[in-house]
């Protein structure tokens, strides 16, 4: 019998500030709680770690301002 692989690819967003959320995408029960990501321009993305969606930081971005 051959195994089963999961192969569903993880989302990877292109994003212009260094502050993204996250809430799964789905919303409400469908979704996961809504949380802020900081993505360091120097490493220039972030993996969600609830959902594992993927934010690529645009390289001509600027960092969010406070």
């Amino acid at each position: 019998m051959a195994e089963a692989s999961n192969t569903s690819a993880v989302e990877t967003i292109k994003v212009e500030t260094t502050v993204v959320n996250c809430n799964g995408g789905g919303g409400g029960a469908l979704g996961h709680p809504q949380v802020y990501l900081h993505i360091k321009p120097e490493v220039g993305k972030i993996d969600c770690p609830y959902c594992g969606r993927q934010y690529v930081l645009d390289p001509h971005a600027k960092a969010h301002a406070h």
